[in-house]
């Protein structure tokens, strides 16, 4: 148990980042009417629950073994993976904001103090380390979308111009990191199995940045259709590289494949509410069948990883 602790892994809150988003899902599709009530209430009780579970282990493990925190702060992926406890934070802060709204600003508050701070240093990271480019993966974004969730439940807690630094920062970092990325997926190697699913990570900048653009200026205006339709692009070129997901073995970074797919189909469920045109409310449709698949698929996977004494292993 000693062991397992000491490896407790940093993309576990990948999960939880998953699990929110799909319960931001289940909060918009109650409101339009599509799935009834308790779903939302169980699985948003079920996500805090599992977050401060996750959280108690590895709260325990920086007490027990802080050098394997401090390794895992200094590692030039896993560094990245960090973000995940502040944008976990931003999460339930939206699952919680029609809920109960004072939780909410609570979990947006920590989840933005934090962020920014994670952020500014992840960036101060990459920018005193010298990287070759086969470090460069998907899960770079993570920090970024960070950025852009900021808005979301931001608006309803502090003024539009705080919103928009936070979009600001994470869109020019959005569009840097994926001119990098292309770079590395075209000109040098393939990325290692581990990673491939991160590339559904690509989906998320766009399509998170749709719905803060949306909660900020309150329009659908140009330019919230180049971000809608650009996600929906991204969707359609993972299809197109469905190739490269085959004959892979499981990994916790499955979760990548998640929050995503939330984010896409919130912003399909949002772009309806605003058009009332039907070809969005079936990509939502679509979208939110892909989703149950996908977090089903992985939530087995993961459990069966668990048994098998898989999760908590030295990575290195």
């Amino acid at each position: 148990m000693k062991e397992r602790l000491q490896f407790f892994p940093i993309t576990a809150y990948s999960i939880i980042m998953g699990l929110s988003g799909l319960v931001i899902v289940f909060s918009k599709f109650y409101h339009m009417q599509w799935l009834p009530k308790f779903l939302f209430d169980g699985l948003l009780f079920f996500t805090l629950a599992l977050f401060l579970v996750i959280s108690f282990l590895y709260g325990r493990k920086a007490i027990r073994h802080f050098d394997e925190v401090k390794k895992d702060f200094n590692h030039r992926i896993r560094v990245n993976f960090f973000s995940a406890i502040s944008i976990s934070f931003l999460m339930l802060s939206i699952a919680f904001l029609a809920y109960w709204p004072f939780l909410a600003m609570v979990f947006w508050w920590v989840g933005v103090l934090l962020h920014t701070v994670l952020m500014f240093y992840t960036i101060s990271f990459w920018i005193q380390h010298n990287f070759e480019i086969q470090f460069m993966n998907p899960a770079w974004f993570i920090p970024v979308v960070g950025n852009m969730l900021v808005p979301v439940a931001g608006v309803e807690f502090m003024p539009k111009a705080f919103s928009y630094f936070y979009f600001a920062a994470g869109f020019f970092f959005w569009i840097i990191l994926f001119t990098i990325f292309l770079n590395r997926a075209i000109f040098h190697h393939q990325l290692p199995q581990k990673f491939i699913p991160t590339l559904f990570i690509l989906i998320a900048p766009p399509a998170v940045g749709f719905i803060a653009y949306l909660r900020i200026t309150q329009s659908l205006d140009n330019f919230a259709f180049f971000m809608l339709f650009l996600a929906y692009f991204f969707v359609v070129l993972i299809l197109f590289l469905y190739k490269s997901f085959k004959n892979l073995k499981f990994f916790i970074s499955w979760w990548a494949l998640t929050f995503p797919l939330d984010a896409i189909t919130l912003a399909s469920v949002a772009a309806y509410q605003i058009t009332a045109q039907p070809i969005y409310k079936y990509l939502s449709f679509i979208m939110f069948a892909l989703t149950i698949i996908t977090i089903g698929f992985v939530t087995w996977a993961t459990m069966g990883k668990i048994k098998q004494g898989e999760i908590c292993v030295n990575e290195d």
